[in-house]
């Protein structure tokens, strides 16, 4: 099972360094910490990851830092969720399927679900009738 804390709100100064600091002021213990950045800029994105060696320590981490102040803002901790799409993090039990996950809604209407969609065809939608608006004309002129 992974013990992976979610630690959500914090400011984008935050680095790695500052919550293994934070940790060991608590006599907390963490295997990892992922600040996590903008690919790009490398700027904070908010959120970082922290990796507990067990479930005792990880409910301490989030007893400690859920909804604790910082910079006139509350931080989140809760226990991380897999990414959506993705296998689960290490430990965790198996999804059904062979591993894959479930398609989406998004996949299923794409592959032509008509169980989703309950089969019917659906109809274009129609332009209203008469005259065109002052700004549809407008636009026609600028086009």
């Amino acid at each position: 099972m992974s013990f992976t804390v979610f630690l959500g709100n914090l400011p984008v100064w935050v680095t790695a360094d500052d919550i293994k600091s934070w940790l060991t002021a608590e006599n907390l213990v963490a295997d990892s910490i992922k600040v996590i950045r903008n690919p790009e800029t490398q700027e904070s994105k908010g959120f970082a990851f922290i990796e507990a060696p067990n479930g005792e320590e990880m409910n301490s981490i989030i007893r400690r830092f859920d909804r604790a102040p910082l910079e006139e803002r509350l931080l989140r901790a809760n226990p991380a969720q897999p990414p959506k799409g993705k296998t689960p993090l290490r430990g965790a039990a198996p999804m059904a399927g062979a591993g894959a996950p479930p398609p989406s809604a998004s996949t299923t209407m794409m592959m032509g679900d008509k169980s989703r969609r309950g089969g019917k065809k659906h109809k274009k939608p129609t332009r209203p009738s008469g005259p065109p608006s002052a700004f549809a004309e407008e636009l026609a002129k600028a086009l």
